[in-house]
């Protein structure tokens, strides 16, 4: 039973990634957005794609356990649809650059408090009270003066929670959100207060995650971005509840490096796709722009460069690189078939490098290798008379120009040598290739990776 309990570090990493995937399907109603944003969250170029199937299927049990006792609903109210305008793209495009920007602001705010917060000199676990206390101090005097202004205190502004009820406002209106440009005003005051709160608990490490607020931070601000369209344009085929829901979805796939799944998520909190298009493009700005910002200090760049993965992603990389990029064509110092065994002790005599010497025929070919190992063995033991090379060599062991550094590494580690030479299809040394270099090889392929920010 114990070693049935016993798992490799692959299996926990697929665990862990499946487990996400059906959290995020339970809680958002989206399944398939949150097993790819399982597998994409962890890197910013790449996809955990060995725990791709686990996490849909995590994904698809939870979402069926959660609608089968809640009924099937998406988690926002939205209009029952959003038509394509392609006039609007450029409005979509313009939505994405503010949208970085404003992501941009938040990382900037969210790592300033985290410094503030590490240099408080209290213990670690009450900073979350003082991130407690500052929210309080901003929350109350926005919360007094919105409520004086549409006469509604509290009501549905987000400050204090998760802030749905904001996002839903950006989406759908309210009956006490006013109309025109006060709606706009509104919605960029509560979008600036949500940025510091979020920046506030975040910072002091009081917060459950960041998720929600970045969903919120878009909603709200893609929200008063289409009203403020709308009244400058006249124009009343843009919805600002399709803004909305694009900002939302650009605001978190930027800054977290995760645009696939991000607008699948925001698809399906729409309950349809006809806002695909538009949060492509949108997605796609923001990615570039927010390459060098990020969400998660944790995330890194590839697969290869994770520590969990770098070792098993060594074959893949050594397949890339051909030995002809590799071998040296130094002199070296080969034997005849019936070349003495004094006469080869006597010449390696004066080599440094060659680790093996190759034996061959009278055409050149090579037909064996003599490790310095056995020669050594032989000095300490003393020559046998009458040997020639052809008594000392191991069977031959080689590889092309063509083969990749794999394939000639492994070599190396099946024989037992450190280094084995480079033969034409007609079986002539042109080269060889040693540990060393094949280590050098590897270095200078995985150096100058940009490291992740």
């Amino acid at each position: 039973m114990g070693r049935l309990l016993k798992v490799t570090a692959q299996e926990r990493r697929v665990l862990m990634v499946a487990g996400v995937a059906a959290g995020m399907a339970a809680v958002f109603r989206t399944p398939l957005g949150a097993a790819i944003l399982a597998v994409e969250i962890l890197y910013r170029d790449d996809f955990e794609s060995d725990a791709l199937i686990p996490a849909i299927l995590a994904s698809v049990m939870a979402y069926a356990v959660v609608i089968s006792i809640y009924g099937e609903s998406t988690l926002f109210a939205h209009a029952p649809h959003y038509p394509f305008h392609a006039g609007q793209l450029p409005l979509y495009a313009l939505l994405a650059l503010m949208v970085a920007l404003l992501a941009a602001t938040f990382v900037s705010a969210l790592r300033r408090v985290q410094r503030m917060s590490a240099r408080l000199p209290i213990p670690p676990w009450t900073r979350p009270a003082v991130g407690g206390l500052a929210l309080g101090i901003l929350s109350v005097p926005v919360i007094i003066f919105v409520g004086h202004r549409i006469g509604a205190p509290g009501q549905g502004l987000g400050m204090i929670g998760g802030g749905y009820g904001a996002a839903q406002m950006a989406i759908t209106g309210s009956a006490w959100l006013p109309n025109g440009w006060p709606a706009v005003e509104l919605l960029l005051l509560l979008c600036g207060a949500k940025l510091i709160a979020a920046s506030l608990t975040i910072g002091s490490g009081g917060s459950a995650g960041d998720f929600a607020p970045s969903l919120v931070l878009g909603g709200i601000f893609g929200g008063a971005f289409g009203r403020a369209a709308q009244l400058l344009l006249h124009d009343p085929s843009i919805d600002p509840g399709a803004f909305a829901l694009v900002g939302m979805g650009t605001f978190y796939g930027g800054i977290a490096h995760v645009p696939i799944s991000s607008l699948i998520m925001v698809s399906e909190l729409a309950g349809s796709y006809d806002l695909l298009v538009p949060l492509m493009l949108a997605e796609g700005i923001a990615f570039v722009v927010l390459r060098n910002r990020t969400l998660y200090r944790a995330q890194v760049r590839t697969r290869q460069d994770s520590p969990v993965h770098r070792g098993a992603l060594l074959p893949e990389l050594l397949r890339k690189i051909p030995v002809k990029e590799v071998m040296n064509a130094r002199p070296y110092v080969a034997f005849q078939l019936s070349t003495p065994t004094a006469t080869v002790l006597e010449r390696i005599g004066n080599e440094n490098w060659q680790d093996a010497y190759p034996v061959i025929d009278e055409a050149g070919r090579l037909k064996g290798l003599i490790p310095y190992e056995s020669l050594r063995q032989i000095l300490s033991t003393g020559v046998i008379p009458f040997t020639i090379a052809a008594d000392l060599m191991h069977p031959s062991v080689s590889v092309g120009p063509n083969d990749d550094l794999r394939t000639a590494t492994h070599q190396m580690l099946a024989n037992g040598l450190r280094e084995i030479a480079v033969t034409d299809a007609a079986g002539v040394i042109v080269g060889f290739i040693n540990e060393k270099e094949a280590a050098k090889a590897y270095v200078d392929a995985t150096a100058g990776e940009p490291d992740a920010r």
